[in-house]
């Protein structure tokens, strides 16, 4: 069972290494992290301490990073110009 530390919602659990290196993830935490059987997880090590990420979450996280000022950059920083832009597209298709 984890321990939630209440003053910054630290959640700490813990798991044992098996001969071939496999580790179960504990329940709460595979809900928290919102994975299941079959679901992809990234290790991300950084100053010695590991970080477990859904990798589905963690790929839109890269992707918004590499995304981030490229409205401002192609002039779609209103709302009136993404729908200008998603009107077009609509004309082009059906043409």
């Amino acid at each position: 069972m984890g321990v939630l530390l209440m003053m910054n919602q630290t959640f700490i659990d813990n798991a044992k290494v098996m001969a071939k290196g496999q580790v179960t993830i504990p329940k709460d935490i595979r809900e928290i992290l919102g994975v299941s059987c079959g679901d992809r997880i990234t290790f991300v090590v950084e100053n010695g301490s590991v970080r477990l990420i859904n990798s589905a979450v963690y790929a839109m996280q890269i992707l918004q990073a590499q995304m981030e000022g490229e409205a401002e950059n192609t002039d779609l920083s209103t709302d009136e110009a993404i729908m200008d832009l998603v009107k077009d597209v609509r004309a082009e298709s059906v043409e």
